[in-house]
């Protein structure tokens, strides 16, 4: 049994997400994701220090949605548990690390998204792999259910009303 060490990291994708089934009919996607801390010189400029790139396994509704939401390049944050494991290949035992990811999202700190709720009957662990987003069930569903790129004041309206910058729940 390997360590298992709780972890967040706040980087960005090298490659798009690979998503295979598993024998069992579990989905499991791989990420690849860097770090690059930055260092401030003597001269207050900034640099990308050597980055550091990690291994990522999500599964099942998870590893669904980051393949269908994800691209190389995206900034994206993770937490999980990093986990060490040892093997043997060709008489030498080596050592490996990978996240297995909790959660994954996009990282909203220089860009916006758009978050689509999947139904429950979607996310149950027995429901039918599916490679595509879920379709909006109505025009409404097409529509943001936040806007983050505004920077003036978010309106609430009271109770079913909507306005141009609105956040519903």
């Amino acid at each position: 049994m390997g360590t298992k060490i709780p972890i967040s990291i706040a980087g960005n994708l090298v490659a798009d997400p690979e998503l295979s089934i598993g024998e069992s009919g579990v989905a499991h996607a791989k990420l690849r994701v860097a770090v690059n801390q930055r260092i401030q010189g003597a001269d207050g400029s900034w640099q990308d220090g050597e980055p550091v790139f990690h291994n990522v396994s999500a599964f099942r509704a998870l590893a669904e949605n980051s393949a269908n939401s994800l691209r190389k390049g995206d900034p994206v944050t993770v937490a999980g548990d990093l986990e060490f494991r040892s093997y043997e290949k060709d008489g030498e035992r080596r050592e490996a690390r990978r996240i297995v990811a909790d959660t994954i999202g996009p990282d909203l700190r220089f860009g916006t998204a758009v978050y689509q709720r999947m139904s429950h009957a979607a996310a149950a662990p027995d429901a039918e792999v599916r490679a595509d987003l879920e379709a909006p069930v109505a025009a409404e569903a097409a529509t943001p259910a936040y806007n983050v790129s505004s920077k003036s004041p978010v309106v609430v309206p009271p109770f079913g009303v909507t306005a141009g910058n609105e956040m519903n729940f």
